[in-house]
C-alpha cells in the first residue's frame, strides 16, 4: 500500500508541478517577489499546522490523517487550476499547505509502525523509486495535457488526490497503531506531553538534532531555488526548436522527465551496488558527498552560459536531493520512537518552513532587486553548511556521547 501511493501520489504532483511554475509566471503573470511570496504563504502554513497535525496523527489515527491530507490537497489543486489569479494562487498555498502537514511525518510514521524499524531503509528507498515511475508518467501527462491548456493537468492532479483519498478509505490498513485513550485524545495537556516528549527526544540525540539543523538550513536555501529556476532557464536561455516546437510546456516537460529517469537510474544502482551504504546506521559520508552535489549543482547551473551545461548541472542537484531523502528520512526513524515519531518528524518538517519563510522573501528580493542570478547563487551560499553539519555527525558517532544518549533513551 505505501508503494502504490508513493506513487499515486507522485503521478498526482507532478501533473500539477510539471507546468505549475510555468503557469503562475507566465499565465497568472506573477513578478519574482510573487512567485517567492506565493512560497512563503505556504510554508508559513506548514509551519502553523505541522506540529498540530502531527501531533493528530500520534493521538488519533495515522490512517485519518493520511487521508484528510489528500483531500485538501486536492481541493487546493482545483482551486488553482481553475481561477487563475494571484489571491487564488496565495488561497491554494493555505489549503495545500494545510494537507500537506496532515501527511507529513504521517506517512513516515504510519508504514514504519505496519513493518518495523528495521524494514524501513530499503522500503524507503524503494518507495521513492516507485515514486520517481509515478513522476515520469504524471510528466509525460502534464506535458501531453498542457498542449490543450495549462491549467488542465494543475485541475486533474488535484481530482486525482481527491480519487485515492476515497480509494484509501476502503483499503488501507493500520493494524500496529496504538490509539490513545478517549480521555487523552481531548485534552490539550496530553498534545502539549506529546510534543514535550518529542522536543526531549529531539534535544538528547545527536543525529536528531543534526538533521533538524539540515532541514533548517535546507528551509532557508530552497525556496528561492525552486521558485526561481524555472524564471532563470527563460531569462537566460533561448530554446532550440524540438519536435518540430520551442513551447516551453514540452521544454520543461522533458527537463523534469529525463532528471526523474536520471535520479531513478543513480536510486537503483547505488542500492545494487552498495545496499549496505543506505541502510548503514550513521550515513554520513554518502549524506556529505550527496549534499557538495546540491551545491555543486546549483553553482554551475546559474554560473553557466550554456544550456546543456547548466541543464546537467541541475540534474546533479536533483540527483542528490533524491538520493538524500530516503536516506535521510530511514536515518531518522531509527533515532524516534513510536510514540511521537509523527511529531518530531513533524517538528522537522516545521523547522524547514521556518527556514523557507525566513530565506524565502529575503532571496526573493533580491531577485527582483538585483537580478534572479543573484538570489539562486545567494540559495547555494545558504546551503553549503549542511556538509560541515554532517561531518560534525560523523564526528560524533565515533564519539562516546551519541553511544551514551542512545543507550540511555
Amino acid at each position: 500500500m505505501y508503494l502504490l501511493f508513493s506513487g499515486g501520489t507522485a503521478a498526482f504532483s507532478m501533473l500539477v508541478f510539471t507546468l505549475n511554475l510555468v503557469y503562475q509566471a507566465t499565465v497568472v503573470g506573477l513578478s519574482p517577489f510573487q512567485l517567492v511570496l506565493v512560497g512563503t504563504v505556504l510554508e508559513a502554513t506548514c509551519f502553523l499546522f505541522e506540529v498540530p497535525t502531527g501531533i493528530v496523527a500520534d493521538l488519533y489515527s495515522r490512517r485519518l490523517s493520511i487521508i484528510i491530507g489528500f483531500v485538501l490537497i486536492g481541493a487546493g489543486f482545483m482551486l488553482e487550476g481553475s481561477v487563475p489569479t494571484f489571491a487564488a494562487v496565495l488561497a491554494t498555498q493555505v489549503l495545500w499547505g494545510i494537507g500537506y502537514t496532515f501527511t507529513s511525518g504521517a506517512t513516515e510514521a504510519w508504514i514504519t509502525d505496519e513493518v518495523g524499524e528495521d524494514r524501513m531503509a530499503p522500503i524507503f528507498v524503494r518507495g521513492t523509486q516507485i515514486g520517481l515511475f509515478g513522476t515520469m508518467i504524471g510528466i509525460v501527462l502534464s506535458g501531453s495535457l498542457g498542449l490543450i491548456s495549462i491549467q488542465l493537468p494543475i485541475v486533474l492532479g488535484g481530482v486525482g488526490y481527491m480519487v485515492m483519498a476515497i480509494a484509501l478509505l476502503f483499503v488501507m490498513p493500520e493494524q500496529n497503531f496504538h490509539r490513545a485513550p478517549p480521555g487523552d485524545r481531548t485534552t490539550f495537556q496530553q498534545m502539549a506531553s506529546t510534543f514535550g516528549d518529542g522536543l526531549a527526544l529531539a534535544r538528547s540525540r545527536v543525529v536528531v538534532r543534526t538533521l533538524f539543523l539540515v532541514s533548517l538550513v535546507v528551509g532557508l536555501a530552497s525556496e528561492a531555488f525552486d521558485r526561481l529556476w524555472i524564471v532563470h532557464m527563460l531569462d537566460s536561455f533561448v530554446f532550440p526548436e524540438v519536435f518540430g516546437t520551442r513551447n516551453p510546456v514540452v521544454w520543461f516537460a522533458m527537463i523534469s522527465l529525463a532528471g526523474t529517469l536520471l535520479s531513478l537510474g543513480a536510486s537503483e544502482l547505488i542500492t545494487r551496488v552498495s545496499p549496505s551504504t543506505i541502510s548503514h546506521l550513521h550515513p554520513t559520508r554518502l549524506m556529505t558527498v550527496l549534499a557538495s552535489l546540491q551545491i555543486g549543482g546549483v553553482v554551475v547551473f546559474v554560473l553557466s552560459g550554456n544550456l546543456w551545461l547548466a541543464l546537467a548541472a541541475l540534474w546533479v542537484k536533483d540527483i542528490g536531493g533524491t538520493l538524500s531523502h530516503p536516506i535521510s528520512a530511514a536515518w531518522m526513524n531509527r533515532n524516534l520512537e513510536a510514540r511521537t515519531r509523527a511529531t518530531v518528524l513533524s517538528m522537522s518538517g516545521q523547522l524547514n518552513a521556518i527556514g523557507q519563510v525566513g530565506g524565502g522573501p529575503a532571496l526573493g528580493w533580491v531577485g527582483s532587486a538585483i537580478s534572479v542570478r543573484a538570489a539562486l547563487i545567494g540559495s547555494a551560499i545558504v546551503l553549503s553548511p549542511i556538509v560541515g553539519l554532517y561531518a560534525r555527525v560523523s564526528e560524533g558517532e565515533r564519539g562516546e556521547p551519541v553511544g551514551k544518549e542512545i543507550a540511555a533513551d
